[in-house]
């Protein structure tokens, strides 16, 4: 029987029933920053660190929440883990998180953006930007600016988002990023914002070149989180009987994480994308880098108004 070959579009299909790679390096004395650590995919990836014996900066909305989470995974992994508390939708809070981390360490080896949120609806920041779009995107955009300079110094270190392949929904437009003339759905508005995370790795991997910092993205996997909990009752309920059952442990997402920050394998590799840990060419409107140079701009403008 002929077997046929995927077209890269598709290549998510297989790459989800691969089988992954996974380490056992340790991280011990390194400092590892979080965001999103206390549930879904980013709690997997802080057990996983604390396994690893890193010493680990949870970035988190919730401090009583925080502590929780601390707590329960000090119980099975002894480990470092500190809390910055930090609200990821004003700039404001973001620029004192990582005021915060830099007067507490003196170095950073590894920054893991994982806060993300999905919305069925247009919401809006204070600042009065389109909710996902901010949070996805502008604020994992501005915070890694903001630790860039300790993370050179840190070097070799490395940066991972926590992207999607939802990129592929698309939606992004750059004259309308508050979807203020087009109609708003869930998939178009997340799809908006980790194409433009996407859009600015490949830039921001361009300037560092030759720095000894490494960035990359990777799809954590079809898991079951919490992500979208703070929409409707009828997506709620939705999510419940008709997507969750099929989706995965996320226990396979920390997994990965791991893998992509600890291991030697992973040393120098930078500028890719990866469905968990096989690397995996994203949508052609994620790699037009003419568009990218622009989402770069307008993000640094956005985040840095005068």
């Amino acid at each position: 029987m002929k077997m046929y070959e995927l077209p890269d579009e598709l290549m998510f299909l297989r790459n989800a029933k691969a089988e992954q790679k996974k380490s056992d390096a340790s991280m011990k004395g390194k400092v590892v920053v979080l965001t999103g650590a206390t549930s879904g995919v980013g709690l997997e990836a802080l057990k996983q660190l604390a396994k690893g014996e890193a010493t680990v900066v949870m970035v988190a909305r919730n401090h009583e929440k925080a502590k929780k989470v601390r707590e329960a995974v000090l119980s099975q992994h002894p480990a470092h883990i500190d809390i910055v508390v930090a609200d990821f939708n004003e700039l404001r809070h973001i620029r004192r998180a990582a005021s915060e981390i830099l007067e507490r360490y003196p170095r950073i080896d590894v920054l893991i953006n994982c806060a993300g949120l999905h919305s069925t609806k247009a919401t809006y920041t204070p600042e009065g930007f389109e909710t996902v779009f901010f949070v996805n995107h502008l604020a994992s955009f501005h915070f890694t600016q903001l630790l860039l300079d300790r993370m050179i110094q840190s070097a070799p270190s490395r940066i991972l988002h926590i992207n999607s392949e939802g990129h592929r929904f698309n939606g992004l437009d750059i004259h309308d990023l508050n979807w203020k003339k087009r109609h708003y759905t869930g998939l178009r508005g997340y799809g908006a914002s980790k194409t433009a995370q996407l859009l600015t790795m490949w830039e921001i991997a361009d300037h560092l070149k030759d720095s000894g910092v490494t960035i990359n993205a990777m799809h954590p996997g079809d898991v079951k989180t919490h992500i979208g909990s703070n929409n409707g009752w009828l997506y709620r309920t939705f999510s419940k009987f008709f997507i969750q059952p099929m989706l995965k442990d996320p226990k396979i997402s920390g997994e990965a994480i791991y893998y992509l920050v600890a291991d030697a394998q992973m040393e120098g590799v930078s500028d890719k994308f990866f469905h968990l840990t096989i690397e995996e060419k994203p949508a052609k409107h994620a790699l037009d880098r003419s568009l990218g140079k622009q989402v770069y701009d307008l993000s640094v403008k956005l985040t840095n108004p005068e």
